[in-house]
């Protein structure tokens, strides 16, 4: 395992419920990272995949996303999905106009994020375009992006709501899938974060240091 960057800021803040981390504290220690140390964080975390493929189908479809922001890298998910023969998928954002949240999903035909043809959405978000989209419901599993996430599943994001909404009624029905995985580094991890009614949790977690399910 690799230790994470010290920030003597996030131990000793303890998110309470009525008052979440700003999200500068971690988005902050993401930049700190060099490309390098991102890498190596995400070939740690990608020791863990094993056992969530033990949950998919054989030929399971997996929504990733680019990691523009100073996530941990996906693009070791992308092997994964390559070198086990899944069907990986990028989100596409107001493929039925500005106003619409909710996210459809295209499929990677690359073998490397770097080489997908992209276009910058109006918040910042690369994302490709293609005529064949897929909704979430007709995905096995979609990775998260997160700005943090405590002990019980519950999500931070950027503020938009796109996974929320996109994910919302799926959730309040029950359905089985796609299961929710977060992908982040350990320190983006606190005790408890503030829920809103409309917040969608996650199902599992991977981080450099394991695999949490909840």
């Amino acid at each position: 395992m690799h230790p994470e960057p010290n920030n003597p800021e996030l131990p000793e803040f303890k998110a309470s419920k009525a008052n979440n981390p700003p999200r500068r504290l971690f988005t902050r220690q993401r930049r700190q990272l060099s490309d390098g140390e991102r890498r190596q964080y995400a070939q740690s975390a990608s020791l863990h995949l094993t056992k969530l493929q033990q949950r998919l189908p054989i030929n399971a479809r997996i929504g990733l996303y680019y990691d523009g922001f100073g996530e941990l890298p996906t693009q070791p998910l992308l092997d994964w999905c390559k070198r086990l023969g899944y069907s990986p998928y990028l989100p596409v954002v107001g493929s039925l106009g500005n106003d619409d949240k909710r996210l459809r999903f295209v499929p990677i035909y690359h073998t490397t994020l770097v080489n997908v043809p992209t276009r910058i959405h109006r918040l910042g978000m690369k994302q490709n375009h293609h005529r064949r989209l897929l909704w979430a419901r007709e995905l096995d599993v979609i990775i998260c992006p997160l700005v943090a996430v405590d002990l019980n599943g519950n999500r931070m994001g950027m503020g938009g709501g796109f996974y929320d909404t996109t994910l919302g009624k799926i959730y309040q029905s029950g359905a089985k899938k796609p299961l929710k995985i977060g992908w982040c580094y350990d320190f983006q991890v606190v005790d408890t974060l503030q829920r809103q009614p409309w917040d969608v949790p996650l199902d599992a977690l991977i981080t450099p240091n394991g695999i949490r399910w909840f």
